[in-house]
């Protein structure tokens, strides 16, 4: 009995000599140097850029393949409380986007110190710069809603109707009243807007004069009225295979309205599901119930890792909507 038991001995210490250093022993080692919570993390952001990445990827398709797309500067060319008006022609390209950006983007910068408070195990610092953390969410999300807003009860743009396009052939518009080409032209690539009739929009896009659109359908002239209320600009080709022939102004492709509400809007979904979670963090940090853990506060990392990635994804969101 007692040589079984020298063997056994024996066979242990060699066992742990053998053990390789920081391998595998199971309980509270940790894979990769990281806990299991932040490891579960990357796991949502990587599966979660994929499906970004997706969207983006399908937005770029349709767009190369698309022969008419919005210009951004004409899109996204107003600001709330008439701040549009003081600039030149009455439009201030991107302006208010950059502004919703700069929410965002300065957000991060206070998760970033509110992570930094939370190694420090300083609960009043951690709970100061998560609240402005959560005031830069809420305003970007105040700024969504307002683009959107303006987009869909201003401009009639809806996820099946796209007023904005750009023209393909070069031409002059014609009068509405004699039919009669005028000095007007209509060039290809520049931006349109279509409006509902009888509704002033003020100064038009690219240029054009300030008037009330009819209000009843016009087949003979320049501006017709379809079933849904939408005015409709009739032109002459100049140049072209068919020079010489009369168009009507259409709709844009409907693809961007559905591809801009979409990706927006899912990308707001995390933005407001992430200043859900930044509030209850940020209660519970408050209370003082990660001061108990003693462990650096990491579920205020945890959610930083969640907030970083919400403002990375809008850097591409931004370049592919507003810039490109």
């Amino acid at each position: 009995m007692a040589a079984e038991t020298d063997l056994l001995v024996e066979h242990d210490a060699h066992a742990e000599h053998h053990q390789p250093e920081g391998g595998w022993e199971g309980g509270d080692s940790k894979p990769f140097a990281t806990s299991y919570g932040k490891l579960m993390m990357w796991y949502f952001l990587l599966s979660d850029a994929f499906t970004f990445s997706g969207f983006l990827i399908a937005y770029g398709t349709l767009r190369i393949s698309s022969p008419s797309w919005p210009v951004p500067d004409a899109v996204f060319a107003t600001a709330p409380f008439g701040i549009h008006e003081l600039f030149p022609g009455g439009h201030a390209p991107l302006i208010f986007v950059t502004f919703m950006s700069f929410l965002l983007i300065i957000s991060s910068g206070t998760m970033v110190r509110a992570v930094q408070e939370g190694a420090r195990e300083n609960k009043r610092g951690v709970v100061f710069w998560m609240l402005l953390t959560v005031i830069g969410g809420a305003g970007f999300l105040g700024c969504q809603a307002w683009e959107w807003n303006n987009l869909i009860n201003v401009e009639h743009m809806t996820v099946t109707t796209n007023p904005f396009g750009t023209y393909v052939e070069n031409g002059v518009y014609l009068d509405p009243e004699t039919g009669e080409p005028t000095d007007e032209a209509v060039v290809a690539g520049e931006t349109y807007l279509m409006h509902k009739a009888g509704e002033s929009h003020g100064e038009g896009h690219e240029g054009e004069a300030h008037f009330e659109y009819p209000t009843t359908a016009t087949d003979a002239a320049g501006y017709m009225v379809d079933d849904r209320g939408y005015i409709h600009r009739k032109f002459l080709v100049s140049d072209g295979f068919d020079a010489g022939a009369t168009k009507t102004q259409e709709f844009g492709p409907s693809a961007f309205g559905a591809l801009f509400f979409g990706i927006t809007g899912f990308h707001g979904f995390h933005v407001l599901t992430g200043v859900g979670f930044l509030l209850i963090i940020l209660i519970n940090a408050g209370s003082g119930v990660y001061a108990a853990r003693r462990n650096g506060y990491e579920m205020v990392e945890k959610i930083g890792l969640y907030w970083h990635f919400v403002d990375l994804v809008w850097v591409f969101v931004f370049l592919v909507f507003y810039l490109l």
